[in-house]
This record gives structure tokens, C-alpha cells and sequence, in this order.
């Protein structure tokens, strides 16, 4: 009777242990995703501080609402790969401040002082996903690896 126990045990945390994996899979899928929005922004921010003008600043906050829609969505999904792992007594706790990029300010003040502060923003939210990225990396294999 013990054994089985034991055994209902054992396969209870492995499909949490799974769930938990695949939790963390779409978190990362929704990282990157967010990490490739980031870099396209980047590079039309870089643009528009070399003087791109009223075009290279609506497309930079273009890509930059797409990445708010991406780290949003990565947010819920951590927010559930946390949940998940605290199903098998482990703990993540990372979280995306995705921040206001200064759009109004952007469009009103085109100038290379107000370009570099939303680019500086976008930097930091650039380093925010890159961790999340390299902590849930990290977790997934630690999971398989057990």
C-alpha cells in the first residue's frame, strides 16, 4: 500500500514537474518574442538619433508598442510559470517593468536628448528580457535535468 502511495507521489510531481516545463517554454517563447520587438526598436531608435526624423520615429514606437504587447504577454506567462513551479515547491520570482517609453515626449520634442532617453529605456528593457530569457533557461533544464 505504501508503494503505491509512493508511486501516485512520484507521478503527481513529475506531470507538475511538466506542467511546470511547459509553462516555461511558453514564458520563453513570449521572451524572445518580446526580445526580437526590442531590437527592431532599437535599431530605428538608433536611426532616429542620427537625425531620422518624424517616419524613423513612428516606426521606432510601432515596434515599441509591439514590444509592450510581447512583454505584456510575457508577464502573464511568467506570472503562470511562477504558478507552476510553485506547484512543485520551487520559487521564481522575476518580473518585467516594461515602463512608459516616452512617446508623447518623442513626437513633441523630436531631439537627439529625448531619443536617447528612450533609447536608454529601451536598453534597460533589452537587459530585463535578456535575465528573464537566461533565468528560464536555467529552470527548464534544471527541471530536466532531475
Amino acid at each position: 500500500m505504501g508503494n503505491d502511495l509512493e508511486k501516485n507521489i512520484e507521478k503527481d510531481y513529475e506531470r507538475e514537474k511538466q506542467e511546470a516545463i511547459g509553462a516555461g517554454v511558453r514564458a520563453l517563447d513570449s521572451l524572445k518574442a518580446a526580445s526580437r520587438y526590442l531590437e527592431n526598436a532599437s535599431n530605428w531608435g538608433l536611426l532616429d538619433m542620427i537625425g531620422g526624423g518624424l517616419f524613423t520615429t513612428m516606426l521606432k514606437h510601432s515596434k515599441l508598442d509591439d514590444a509592450a504587447q510581447a512583454m505584456e504577454a510575457a508577464r502573464y506567462d511568467l506570472r503562470n510559470f511562477s504558478k507552476e513551479l510553485a506547484d512543485i515547491d520551487r520559487r521564481f520570482n522575476l518580473s518585467l517593468n516594461i515602463g512608459d517609453f516616452l512617446e508623447v515626449a518623442d513626437y513633441l520634442f523630436d531631439n537627439f536628448f529625448i531619443d536617447f532617453m528612450v533609447q536608454e529605456k529601451i536598453t534597460d528593457a533589452r537587459r530585463q528580457v535578456e535575465t528573464a530569457i537566461m533565468e528560464v533557461e536555467r529552470i527548464i533544464y534544471e527541471l530536466k535535468a532531475e
